[in-house]
């Protein structure tokens, strides 16, 4: 480790006990060297979320109806075993090949598609990112978006990173070539391109987001197609533009940067010109101390200046109690007209997890408000 990081370094090891495991495993992810090739060609699989999940290399465009399920836990009160019983609609795995500059890259990815009637214009998609050291399946429990999504009317698509490209299957949010439309994002373009060709699905509600890493890497796919999604969604992220290295990184997700706040989407704006609406949503801990609310405060701050909102614009704030949830939050939401174009989430006493998720796996936290049904219910105002 290089001299510069270990003061941020000591900082992260300082949370709390409950948060200990999570920071080490991200430091792990962030700073550990590669694997070499051979081991990675010997274990390609990611940990699983239970024997029944698809494998990372399937057969393309494979349906299953074996959704993935936990390992062995404690047994399960009846409400929770309902709340997690597998969703009705199919569950496809597939494999994408496109270009990542002058490399063919393949990536796995697993398709959500609702039981039922379709719509006239297809089903709505959402596209998940999951954290470092997920897999898309165990995203998809973790987080129970296909239950979700099957209630709301959505299909789901998850990419999922490869080993080959970081061996914790970490998205690069934070690489410079990544940030400007370089690296993976291609690659999740062309793939969201297909499914919505192969699958009929509704080209107008198309929406993005992601966890931790998978929300920067969420964040930079939607800044750089902007014309592709009706919405972003950002969990627990790092600010847009910073970082360029992995001890960078780790300032932002520490520190954020204000000193880039601004000027990262400055140039974002001078390479799109007529740079399109782009609702947005934010869900943060408030005690995350993995990638701190500091980062919350500044991805405030950009998507106020994607959507060409002043600063003195009115914000609109409603406190929730923390009933059923367990965790009180706020939202506070900001308008354009009748439309709402931001919604920005703080919830007390989250850590770094996904809200009202599964806590049988990590990154999780069954605590909080239901953070895929704030998303499906953000995305359902808003179409390209």
């Amino acid at each position: 480790m290089v001299k510069s990081s270990a003061p941020l370094l000591r900082s992260l090891m300082r949370v709390g006990k409950t948060q200990q495991r999570s920071a080490a495993r991200l430091l792990t992810a962030l700073f550990a060297p590669p694997k070499p090739a051979a081991k990675a060609r010997a274990k390609p699989k990611p940990k699983p979320a239970s024997t029944a999940a698809p494998k990372p290399a399937p057969k393309p465009r494979s349906a299953s109806t074996a959704v993935p399920k936990p390992g062995p836990a404690a047994r399960a009160a009846p409400a929770a075993l309902a709340k997690d019983a597998p969703a009705p609609g199919k569950w496809l795995a597939a494999r994408y090949a496109g270009q990542a500059g002058q490399v063919l890259r393949q990536m796995s990815y697993w398709l959500y598609l609702p039981d039922g009637i379709a719509p006239p214009a297809g089903w709505p998609l959402i596209v998940m990112l999951h954290g470092c050291e997920q897999s898309a399946t165990q995203f998809a429990q973790g987080t129970r978006m296909n239950q979700t999504a099957q209630k709301a009317g959505y299909a789901v698509l998850y990419p999922q990173q490869s080993l080959s490209a970081h061996p914790h299957r970490c998205w690069k949010w934070y690489d410079r070539a990544t940030q400007q439309g370089g690296g993976d994002v291609p690659v999740i373009v062309g793939m969201v391109s297909q499914v919505l060709a192969a699958d009929g699905l509704d080209r107008a509600r198309v929406f993005i987001c992601g966890m931790s890493a998978g929300a920067g890497m969420a964040n930079i796919v939607a800044l750089n197609h902007p014309e592709l999604f009706a919405g972003l969604g950002l969990h627990s992220g790092p600010l847009y533009g910073a970082g360029h290295s992995t001890v960078g990184a780790l300032g932002v997700m520490q520190h954020g940067n204000g000193a880039r706040v601004d000027s990262a989407i400055a140039e974002v704006l001078e390479r799109r010109p007529g740079f399109p609406s782009l609702p947005t949503i934010l869900i943060q801990g408030d005690d995350d101390r993995v990638v701190r609310p500091v980062n919350q405060v500044h991805l405030r701050r950009q998507a106020m200046l994607v959507n060409d909102l002043p600063a003195a614009t009115p914000v609109r704030v409603a406190h929730k109690a923390a009933g059923r949830s367990g965790l009180p939050y706020q939202l506070h939401d900001v308008y354009r007209g009748r439309k709402l174009v931001l919604r920005v989430a703080r919830i007390a006493q989250l850590q770094h997890a996904w809200s009202g998720g599964d806590a049988r796996l990590s990154f999780n936290s069954a605590a909080g408000p239901d953070a895929s049904k704030m998303l499906v219910d953000f995305f359902g105002k808003h179409r390209r």
